[in-house]
């Protein structure tokens, strides 16, 4: 049976990207940066079993930097005080083993550079010359840097972030609330709106938010778990749709 053509995105109201793991490659950045600060953390402590890959997905991928913190020490059976986004990395508190991994995100960055999918750039750049609005939505705090980096912040109308979820007190994903909040940004309705995710949790908080489309883009998650969450459609690149 032939495959059935992927919808115009174009014909959507807005489309709404995630950007590490859909725009950019920032998700390995942030798995090598949250592996190497576990990893220093597990053995310090003597927590078993060792950090995985695994853990990635399932406690740490398009969750604020906190919350993927909390879930998954809770995992290992660990509570800590939450402390307070301002607690110095060298804390032994859920804010502060988060600031010590993006300590570590932020040089590995400086260092490297990113640079973002060309697929993406494609899809992104076509949107932006049919005039179909677009936004990033991103649960890091890092994200304008990243954007910047990349050298693509200027093709985006609106960009909702962890900093703006923190001040507005908006739940993680997957929860809706930052994907609503993003088409509220943009005027736009979620139902004639399309949102496009890679993370399990992404996928589950745009399908949660009522989008009119929700398009999974299977960077490691598995295509059939991304359909699972609520994705419509899923694919391997985004230069699928302008093909």
């Amino acid at each position: 049976m032939p495959t059935p053509p992927l919808p115009d995105l174009a014909s959507f109201d807005a489309v709404l990207f995630d950007l590490d793991g859909v725009l950019t490659p920032t998700a390995e950045v942030h798995m090598h940066a949250w592996k190497t600060m576990f990893d220093e953390l597990f053995r310090a402590r003597g927590i078993t079993p060792a950090y995985t890959d695994e853990d990635y997905f399932a406690h740490l991928d398009g969750k604020k930097r906190y919350d993927g913190v909390a879930s998954l020490l809770a995992s290992r059976g660990i509570e800590l005080l939450f402390g307070d986004p301002d607690d110095p990395p060298s804390a032994e508190t859920v804010c502060g083993i988060g600031n010590r991994k993006n300590v570590v995100f932020s040089r590995v960055l400086r260092e490297d550079g990113i640079e973002a999918y060309p697929g993406s750039i494609a899809l992104v750049d076509r949107l932006v010359a049919a005039g179909t609005p677009v936004a990033v939505v991103s649960s890091s705090k890092n994200a304008e840097e990243v954007l910047r980096v990349a050298g693509i912040r200027d093709r985006f109308d609106v960009v909702m972030d962890g900093v703006i979820a923190e001040r507005d007190g908006l739940a993680s994903k997957p929860a809706p609330d930052v994907f609503v909040e993003a088409a509220r940004m943009l005027g736009v309705e979620p139902s004639a709106s399309a949102a496009v995710e890679d993370a399990l949790s992404g996928v589950q908080s745009a399908a949660a938010g009522g989008f009119g489309l929700v398009v999974g883009v299977d960077r490691g998650a598995g295509a059939e778990r991304l359909r699972d969450a609520g994705a419509d459609v899923v694919v391997a690149d985004l230069g699928e749709f302008s093909a």
